[in-house]
């Protein structure tokens, strides 16, 4: 498990994230911004005579899709990371509470019970997993054209097509949640939070 230096702890900050887990969303989240960004340059026109060189572009984002899975898949090894994915995939009565509450607008934290991840957190994570396994699937079918019938084809371009655009717009809720908690960045960022935040935005947490 992660564990904080003593300097650490005494100054009241507790272990959230693994440095792998970091390390593999910050490589999963440059590659998505390449995805995106590569994405808008293929399909906006103004953005697409910025760059002129479509053909590049496209490799680009066909490579950078591809390597979307492997930070993740890098970091299993990391107990921290699977003991997490597991937290992740687990949706117990505090969850449906949290959802209530964020379904009535109700922010008194003592309304949003949350472990380690809240309800949120969680959804996020699972939709967001299963979207990029979808656009994979159907990218790897717009990438190999020679191996699928045309309607196969023409069904994965709506769905890719399509799909990154909700992708893009969930991951602009998602970047601006982030910015509006400074804390749960810096626990992204060094590994660790302050004790009084894991208090009130996750009372149920208690790290090892």
């Amino acid at each position: 498990m992660n564990r904080l230096p003593d300097a650490a702890r005494a100054a009241g900050r507790l272990p959230r994230f693994s440095r792998a887990e970091r390390w593999a969303h910050r490589a999963t989240a440059a590659l998505m911004g390449v995805c995106v960004l590569t994405a808008a340059f293929l399909y906006l026109p103004a953005l697409a005579e910025l760059v002129g060189r479509r053909a590049l572009v496209v490799t680009v984002h066909k490579w950078a899709g591809v390597a979307l899975p492997v930070p993740v898949l890098a970091a299993l090894g990391s107990r921290t990371l699977r003991a997490d994915l597991q937290l992740l995939n687990r949706f117990g009565p505090h969850d449906r509470q949290w959802l209530l509450a964020a379904l009535r607008r109700d922010k008194r934290p003592v309304s949003r019970p949350a472990h380690k991840f809240n309800a949120g957190q969680k959804l996020y994570a699972a939709w967001a997993a299963g979207a990029t396994l979808v656009m994979l699937g159907t990218g790897l079918m717009m990438w190999f054209i020679h191996l699928t019938p045309p309607a196969w084809r023409t069904g994965a371009t709506f769905v890719h097509d399509w799909l990154a655009l909700t992708l893009g717009i969930v991951l602009a809720g998602h970047i601006g949640m982030a910015m509006g908690d400074p804390e749960a960045r810096r626990g992204m960022r060094t590994g660790s939070v302050a004790g009084e935040w894991a208090e009130r935005e996750h009372p149920l947490w208690r790290p090892d």
